[in-house]
């Protein structure tokens, strides 16, 4: 039987991390059970209503964000606050496929373009690692606005 999968983060700012990863990967963030957001409409915004309306009170220690995949086929992302920091390299990280089909120089531009996008939406560069076929084709490690390293391969 095939299983899915959630990826869970734990971090500082649900909030600032996925509206990161949800620009990163053309995710959506849902609203609030029976919400309908409006285009334009913040939904974090429609949560802290809804949670309101509830009569729930909650502290940053609660807080807590979600992102899907608009088609339904890549894997839901939950992002939880957690009170440590992130002290060491994270054990396992994405690749962000952000150069399909391409190699050599067109490859390595495409992963320029896209890293320049990140960077502008709170992404760091860490390094760029250059094509040496046939075993390496090229890919840029960044790290998220928590330091949460990832690849664009």
């Amino acid at each position: 039987m095939i299983r899915t999968v959630q990826v869970t983060f734990d971090c500082r700012d649900p909030e600032t991390v996925a509206r990161f990863w949800a620009s990163a990967l053309g995710y959506i963030i849902p609203g609030p059970p029976g919400v309908e957001l409006a285009d334009g409409d913040d939904p974090f915004d429609a949560w802290r209503s809804f949670i309101a309306d509830l009569g729930v009170e909650l502290g940053p220690e609660d807080m807590r964000a979600v992102i899907e995949d608009p088609g339904g086929v890549g894997p839901r992302l939950f992002f939880q606050a957690v009170p440590e920091g992130k002290t060491v390299k994270n054990r396992i990280h994405l690749d962000v496929r952000a150069a399909p089909g391409l190699e050599g120089e067109e490859r390595m531009e495409a992963l320029e373009a896209e890293c320049v996008r990140l960077a502008q939406a709170g992404a760091s560069r860490l390094r760029r690692v250059e094509p040496d076929p046939p075993m390496e084709h090229g890919f840029i490690v960044m790290a998220d606005p928590e330091d949460n390293e990832f690849c664009l391969d």
